[in-house]
């Protein structure tokens, strides 16, 4: 659970420099009817063009408004737009006044649902989970997987705010503390992130103990101060709770934990397999599978890519599997090793919906089926969700 590549996802993706595609519509102006809510925080629209339509990706907004949008990015020979709706000309009853000063069009790129009430930000969220299994994981719209998912509210914060222990700022011009811009270098002032906790740290030097109590059981974790670990204070014990549920596991079973970073899931795998289970963790960052060695001295410990050590690791079946892969995903590579063991369950934590229903697609096609899917808003206030999803194989229930 120590992956560099998610330690900062509130930030937006600065936008790689690009040849031009004929004329600039920056800065521009359309009125337009808002369409639904799109994977990555903004919301679908159209403006016309030429003979035909341009889809705008537009952020600020909701589905059913009519707003005035500012173009952010785009020229004639573009795809698709982005754009900020800069004048709501009829406001959806979802919306809500944004909490922090700092949220709006033009200013702070960290969030992307503070115009929104909390209820609705989970709905948005539930919708694109659905919208991915459907579209990338090749379930039906009907299915009760998909049809009755619901996003669900972890402990540790305050309606939505107050729950980032960890908080990265940079130097705003002048001095000071600052946030950039939504895809932009720039850089302004903030004198108090309102999704951080009033004591929130800085990544640093050194190591900080995090402690999670599951079922009873209590673990303590040493992490690096500038490594990944859950910054809402309620994700840790949410997911290993969701991960041993779907599981079951049971005494004296074999259980692979990939992408196991400092160990978590593995701490309290170990409890419930016991002294005649066995516990094989995996993990690429060499700081966080070094910490897991301490953290879970059961089990066996191996640093390295995920892929190449599996392609190595000995043969063999594993009765339980639990995969927390980065963003991208586990992968084909991934996924067909970890079938090859037979395990009869799979837990799969996600932080992406795209790249889960993607793999659910390739584990659909080896024989292991969906069997659950929770979602959980350890975000709140962006369109960050997780996920934690129950593959099972064919015949083994």
């Amino acid at each position: 659970m120590s992956r560099p590549r998610r330690s900062a996802p509130l930030r937006g993706r600065r936008p790689r420099p690009k040849a031009s595609k004929g004329e600039s519509y920056v800065g521009r102006r359309f009125e337009v009817e808002v369409g639904p809510v799109a994977h990555g925080g903004h919301f679908v629209a159209r403006v016309p063009f030429e003979d035909a339509s341009r889809v705008v990706f537009v952020r600020h907004a909701l589905p059913g408004e009519r707003v005035i949008i500012e173009i952010t990015e785009g020229t004639a020979g573009d795809r698709f737009w982005r754009g900020d709706a800069v004048s709501v000309v009829s406001a959806a009853p979802e919306r809500v006044v944004p909490p922090c000063p700092y949220a709006g069009p033009g200013l702070c790129g960290g969030c992307d649902f503070q115009h929104v009430s909390v209820p609705a930000q989970r709905e948005l969220k539930a919708t694109v989970v659905r919208e991915q299994l459907v579209r990338l994981g090749g379930l039906s719209a009907e299915d009760p997987l998909v049809a009755d998912l619901v996003v669900e509210a972890a402990p540790g914060d305050e309606d939505g705010l107050r729950w980032r222990t960890r908080q990265r700022y940079t130097t705003a011009p002048g001095g000071g503390r600052g946030m950039r811009k939504y895809r932009s270098h720039d850089v302004i002032p903030v004198d108090d992130c309102l999704i951080a906790t009033v004591d929130a740290r800085e990544p640093g030097a050194g190591t900080v103990v995090e402690t999670v109590e599951v079922g009873g059981a209590e673990h303590s974790f040493e992490v690096s101060a500038d490594g990944f670990w859950q910054v809402h204070p309620g994700a840790p014990a949410a997911l290993v709770s969701a991960v041993l549920s779907a599981l079951a596991p049971a005494p004296g079973e074999s259980v692979l934990d990939l992408y196991a970073g400092v160990g978590l899931f593995s701490a309290f795998l170990a409890d419930r397999v016991g002294p005649t289970g066995r516990v094989v963790a995996v993990e690429g960052d060499p700081t966080a599978s070094a910490l897991s060695v301490g953290n879970v001295p059961t089990a066996e410990v191996t640093a390295g890519d995920v892929a190449t050590v599996l392609g190595r690791l000995e043969e063999g079946p594993f009765d339980l599997v639990v995969l927390d892969p980065p963003r991208e995903g586990a992968r084909r590579p991934v996924v067909e090793a970890v079938v090859a063991r037979s395990p009869r369950k799979v837990a799969y934590v996600a932080c992406d919906p795209a790249a889960l229903a993607r793999d659910v697609a390739i584990f659909a096609e080896h024989g292991y089926r969906l069997r659950t899917v929770r979602a959980f808003d350890l975000f709140p206030m962006t369109h960050h969700v997780e996920a934690v999803a129950l593959l099972e194989r064919a015949g083994s229930r």
